[in-house]
């Protein structure tokens, strides 16, 4: 299904050599344990976007406030649509990670100066690594389809 969900239930059952009902309840059952939600993976080029950012950033540490900044990071990150992933984590001597989506320079220059704004007091520092979306050197398309051969 990773590597192509719009399958039919009656396909995947001639694939597998398994009965259509067999196929149906597996996949009811990978679909409430295992699959959040069904998407697509678009052509960013073609929808616009030029720049995909990783931002990283070390905060500050501020226990006594951690609930409140949790808050509002989410209330932050639901204003902002280009951004498809955040969390936080370790490395670079960094612990937090954004993932965003930008038209242009002109939009990522102007999402990172709201970012500074909005976060500045929380955070020692950050710092981005931009790809751009169409033209540089590519190892891989960004796909979830690989990872079918890794489960």
């Amino acid at each position: 299904m990773l590597k192509n969900s719009k399958k039919s239930d009656r396909e995947l059952a001639g694939i597998l050599g398994v009965s259509q009902p067999t196929v149906s309840r597996t996949r009811a059952r990978i679909e409430k344990e295992y699959i959040k939600t069904y998407t697509i993976i678009p052509d960013f080029e073609k929808l616009g976007y030029q720049i995909m950012a990783f931002t990283f950033a070390k905060t500050k540490s501020q226990p006594d406030v951690a609930a409140e900044i949790s808050r509002k990071s989410k209330n932050w990150l639901a204003k902002r649509p280009n951004v498809i992933f955040g969390a936080g984590g370790e490395g670079f001597g960094k612990d937090l990670l954004l993932m965003s989506f930008h038209k242009n320079y002109s939009a990522y220059s102007e999402f990172m100066r709201s970012f500074a704004m909005d976060w500045g007091n929380c955070l020692d520092d950050f710092e981005s690594f931009l790809v751009s979306i169409g033209a540089g050197y590519k190892l891989r398309d960004f796909d979830l389809k690989y990872l079918a051969d890794d489960i």
